[in-house]
């Protein structure tokens, strides 16, 4: 039972990865929108989404008391983690924010250390390091006259969404519904964003909109799927596949932007996979030997 949790939990991360490269490629076609007005659209769409799936299945609205805490401190993180991710999207290369928002793997099992006391071991340790190694080799960042404001702030992005991942975890063991903690993280975020998105409000094309939608829709989906993930297995054992979005994102970039990856992007592919099915292997027959 425990190996197709697992299992479960590793298919709904990588089709979360998906989705999230999906929704960057629709932020960065929308054009010049103000960083809030992407992120309240980023958001919108969930809510509804994700109330529909609350009125389908009879769930109320006031969560678990046991969760209240965990499932606002998500969205909280979760947010933070968004608007400083796409603040630094607008101001670094993309291939530098990419890198500074894929260290979130890192602080999901450092977060899971001290909250749920979920420690990884040295080989797991090994592996996703050995993952992010290859992220390197595929975004070549080079920070050069890079805007040290943006940096940071594309540093704790990925540092804010590794603490929210690791909330979603927590709200699930205290029996919060994942379909309950993305409504309360989108519903969350468009009330934050919307007095903020007054004061730079630009009118869109039909075109921004429909990119828009299109982000919402991606995201929405992504959300679901990482939040069921993390509910299913522990952060050092699925967290890796988080990176699979680098090579999700190189596909879409070749496909609608014309991007052709060079020889460093394919070592890093290679790597990424190769460092995917290591933990693979590590985390199935660690399962197996603890049923024997």
């Amino acid at each position: 039972m425990k190996l197709k949790r697992l299992h479960n939990a590793i298919i709904c991360l990588i089709i979360s990865a998906f989705f999230f490269a999906l929704m960057n490629m629709f932020v960065r076609l929308s054009g010049d929108v103000p960083t809030i007005e992407k992120t309240f659209f980023r958001n919108l769409v969930a809510v509804f989404i994700a109330a529909g799936v609350m009125i389908k299945n009879r769930c109320s609205i006031i969560p678990p008391k046991g969760a209240r805490l965990d499932i606002l401190l998500r969205a909280a993180f979760g947010y933070s983690g968004v608007i400083l991710n796409f603040y630094a999207i607008d101001r670094l290369p993309l291939s530098d924010a990419s890198l500074l928002n894929k260290m979130s793997p890192f602080f999901v099992i450092l977060f899971s250390t001290f909250l749920l006391k979920e420690r990884a071991n040295k080989i797991q340790w090994a592996i996703i390091i050995t993952a992010f190694i290859g992220a390197l080799f595929v975004i070549k960042p080079t920070f050069q006259n890079a805007d040290l404001t943006a940096s940071i702030a594309g540093f704790f992005g990925g540092m804010c969404a590794g603490a929210a991942y690791t909330f979603v975890r927590r709200a699930t063991n205290h029996g919060a519904k994942g379909y309950y903690i993305v409504f309360f993280f989108s519903a969350f975020s468009s009330l934050v964003a919307l007095p903020l998105m007054m004061f730079d409000f630009k009118p869109l094309s039909w075109y921004q909109f429909l990119m828009l939608i299109g982000a919402g829709t991606s995201a929405a989906i992504a959300q679901f799927c990482i939040t069921t993930a993390y509910s299913y297995a522990p952060a050092k054992e699925v967290s890796i596949y988080d990176y699979s979005q680098i090579i999700f994102a190189a596909g879409l970039g070749f496909i609608v932007f014309g991007q052709i990856p060079d020889v460093f992007s394919f070592i890093g592919y290679a790597i990424i996979i190769a460092a995917a099915f290591a933990m693979s292997r590590y985390n199935n027959r660690h399962h197996e030997e603890k049923t024997e």
